[in-house]
């Protein structure tokens, strides 16, 4: 169900994407600067402007231009030297400084300066040498606040720099995963470990490299903001879409030693860990490249405090308005510019006249420079004023990050512990990451008695990381000693987080250590919170739970979230407790009845992975006994869930009144329950449940009424947002393709036709296309609740303007 309201345009023809097929805000232009010749200028992929305002761009698999936008004819001229394949280029400190990610020219970080004064770089240095070669190689760089040093950052394929002079991040990183993991079903970066892409700093000369934050994915691009605080965009891995370790493309504050959790296959670390610092805004499905903010840029006032991303796959620019969250961010997006296919490799906002400049291009695809100006009337509208109060939290954390590289006295401890149970996230995390840069023996004896429970928990999370087994029976003692039922859902998962780490680090749990812990948890599975009930799991099945099992069993069954259900299926594969024969059946029939479930390229895989993992545990006995019903006869995929019966082709007239209705008493687990069978999680989220390729429903009950919503769910084609909309696609054997486009190669693009199946894509040649358009129908599916009755479909809507929450006013009539 794709609830958004908004107009679609699409590109259309062969070439580069028209500007008059473009999708931008009233008032905004798009022009055409430079179409890239494939044959002699190839596909370019990073942007940056010299002294003198002229743009520098750089081919993917090729060398360096240099593009004269001062008048109306835009010259391009190649730079008289020999390089190629930099996917970030920065002109700083009388230099070009280029991060070459290549296979066939030494990656890493060059200097390229011009030492005679003939405007063009004649003398170049590799200052930094990198592998390279991978898409998730050396990437983006940019001045720090100072303007003093570079930033740096690099994907997850690319180690970290040989002289590492200091590191912000403590060098302890793990993978901490208390039931292991299991690497991409396809074999994708299978053997890359932690710490995962990061950033550094470093001087012009390259000397003195700094470790600023580790734990990305694949983030090709940041920025500062006005306060000098620094974002990333980072990448999802599509292929896990559907599964519970699956993270959409996100915006990180990259805050001093953040650590982000990236792990590879299935041990990515949820956000809500407390040693992972999560997002500041989740954006969905795509691929990020350029970002830059709009200061400078001449356009509303709104425009220029954006941070604007570049989404390659989807074709897409969004802004991204940041707002203070204490002492660090939350946000919001919509999307700026769009048209398909739009590859958007890099942006950059012109210092001289204002304008945004971005290039399309990347693997051999048509390359083009665009530009977008502002055409209507410009209001003198003044700076937005500095939040007091979330700066003082900033200066604190500055404060607190001041203490995560240098000599720092024993005198800074307690204001490290004291931070540790403050109610920011970010000052909480700096404090610990504070605390873990100073000897253990400064602070050891402290941290597992302090009397905030948040404090002890993340003073044990430190300690976990920083000491050694003999500080194992402190630790447990300190945590048995705080009382579940008085913590919160956070502290609970920060608790459960804290004894998994000891667990990891400091030595395995043994049956009398495990007594205490046992004795406060074992009952309390499940507690109707899905981010705890996630963590109480793996710690009970870790401790061998007798009664664990069963429950996490009968909870995999029941969870109308097929993440919830991968989660539970996953960690249960290992055990060997508590298992009888009909637990063993439900267990394994489970994995039929998942074949009806959809998602990314490796779901499939991941899936029979799991399966196998678990027959590893299962004596061959009790297979044979069950042997068909973990080897079942295939059906096909239609067959696999039993087709509701149809009850009637309902128009929004129809259901106005029942819907609207004063008497009428809601029914949330009916409502939930309408949600699942009509398949809404397979696109969109409820909560911390569901898809992410169509809109987040959490807030949809804010923002419409109940005829709105029976609108978007019966009319799904009537109000198609740029975000959502498809683009239908006529070849020249007369194939229509209908879908949109989700990735790119040379003249080849893959088209999702069916949000249902992500996985599942149809090719087409951009040489064989006659013409594109906006689809006119939504690739929600129509008809989806025909098969409900009214009072069901009353409980739905109700369901979605309560926004899943079961104590909403809606639900207490």
């Amino acid at each position: 169900m794709f609830f958004a309201v908004g107009a679609s345009a699409h590109a259309a023809g062969l070439g580069v994407t028209p500007v008059d097929q473009f999708s931008v805000p009233e008032g905004f232009q798009v022009e055409l600067i430079h179409e890239v010749p494939g044959d002699t200028e190839g596909s370019w992929v990073s942007l940056t402007v010299d002294p003198k305002g002229r743009l520098i761009a750089c081919d993917q698999y090729g060398g360096l231009y240099r593009i004269d936008i001062s008048g109306d004819d835009p010259q391009v001229e190649k730079l008289d030297i020999e390089f190629e394949g930099a996917q970030g280029l920065l002109c700083a400190f009388g230099s070009l400084y280029a991060n070459v990610n290549s296979r066939t020219f030494p990656a890493g970080v060059w200097r390229l300066t011009d030492t005679n004064g003939d405007d063009q770089y004649d003398k170049k240095e590799h200052i930094i040498p990198l592998n390279g070669g991978s898409e998730h190689g050396p990437h983006a760089m940019i001045l720090t606040p100072d303007e003093q040093r570079i930033l740096m950052c690099a994907g997850n394929n690319t180690s970290l720099p040989k002289n590492i002079t200091r590191s912000r991040v403590p060098e302890n990183w793990d993978e901490d995963h208390l039931l292991g993991r299991m690497p991409d079903a396809r074999g994708h970066n299978a053997d890359r470990l932690a710490p995962g892409g990061y950033v550094v700093s470093f001087n012009p000369d390259a000397s003195d490299i700094e470790l600023v934050a580790t734990g990305f994915r694949n983030e090709y691009d940041i920025a500062l903001n006005r306060q000098g605080e620094l974002f990333a965009y980072d990448a999802d891995m599509e292929w896990d879409v559907g599964t519970p370790w699956y993270r959409p493309t996100r915006i990180n504050h990259v805050i001093s030693g953040a650590e982000f959790g990236w792990r590879n296959g299935t041990g990515k670390w949820p956000e809500y860990y407390p040693d992972s610092f999560g997002s500041a805004v989740d954006i969905g499905p795509g691929s990020p490249t350029g970002i830059c903010f709009g200061y400078g840029a001449k356009f509303p006032a709104k425009y220029r405090d954006s941070l604007f991303i570049c989404d390659w796959s989807y074709g897409n620019i969004h802004a991204v308005e940041l707002t203070p969250d204490g002492s660090s961010y939350t946000g919001s997006y919509k999307t700026f510019a769009t048209a398909a296919p739009l590859p958007v490799t890099d942006i950059l906002i012109h210092p001289t006249d204002g304008a945004m400049y971005f290039t399309i291009g990347g693997r051999k695809t048509q390359s083009g420079l665009y530009r977008i100006t502002y055409t209507g009337d410009l209001a003198d509208e003044p700076v937005p004023a500095v939040d007091s109060s979330a700066q003082a939290l900033r200066d604190l954390r500055h404060q607190l990050e001041a203490l995560h590289v240098g000599d720092v006295s024993a005198d800074s401890i307690p204001m490290m512990l004291e931070n540790l149970s403050h109610e920011d996230r970010a000052i909480r995390f700096a404090a610990r990451i504070a605390l873990e840069h100073q000897p253990v023996q400064r602070w050891r004896d402290q941290v597992v008695s302090l009397d905030d429970p948040r404090a002890r928990i993340l003073g044990v999370i430190a300690l976990a990381r920083c000491g050694e087994a003999s500080d194992k029976a402190a630790a447990l003692s300190g945590l048995n000693e705080l009382e579940w039922s008085s913590l919160d859902a956070s502290n609970r998962i920060g608790l459960l987080r804290a004894y998994g780490l000891v667990a990891i680090r400091l030595g395995a749990i043994d049956a009398d250590e495990a007594k205490p812990l046992l004795a406060k948890i074992d009952g309390q599975f499940p507690t109707g919170d899905n981010q705890v009930d996630r963590e109480l799991a793996q710690m009970l099945i870790y401790l061998g739970s007798a009664d664990a099992t069963a429950k996490v069993v009968a909870e995999m069954k029941a969870s109308p979230s097929q993440e919830n259900q991968i989660h539970y299926a996953m960690a249960l594969r290992d055990t060997k407790n508590g298992w009888t024969p009909e637990l063993h059946r439900q267990y394994f029939t489970w994995f039929s009845d998942i074949q009806s479930a959809r998602g990314g390229m490796s779901f499939g895989g991941f899936i029979d992975n799991i399966k196998k993992a678990a027959l590893q545990r299962v004596p061959q006995d009790v297979q044979d006994q069950l042997a068909s019903v973990i080897n079942p006869p295939q059906k096909a995929d239609d067959a696999v869930t039993k087709a509701r019966p149809f009850v009637h082709k309902w128009t929004v007239d129809d259901l106005l009144d029942v819907t609207t209705a004063e008497d009428h008493v809601a029914n949330f687990e009916r409502g939930k329950e309408v949600f699942a069978a009509a398949q809404c999680y397979k696109c969109h989220r409820m909560g911390v449940q569901g898809g992410i390729l169509g809109p987040d429903l959490t807030s949809a009950g804010g923002r419409f009424n109940a005829k709105d919503l029976l609108v978007s769910i019966i009319e799904p084609s009537k109000v198609i947002s740029d975000q959502y909309g498809a683009t239908q696609f006529l070849t020249d054997d007369g194939r229509v393709v209908v879908g949109r486009v989700v990735n790119m190669n040379g003249s080849n693009l893959a088209v999702m036709t069916n949000m249902l199946d992500p996985s599942s894509q149809t090719q087409v040649n951009r040489d064989t296309i006659e013409t594109t358009k906006p689809a006119t129908t939504s690739m929600m599916p129509a008809g989806l609740i025909d098969t409900f009755t009214d009072e069901e479909i009353a409980d739905l809507v109700a369901y979605l303007r309560a926004g899943g929450n079961a104590k909403h006013p809606i639900f207490q009539k």
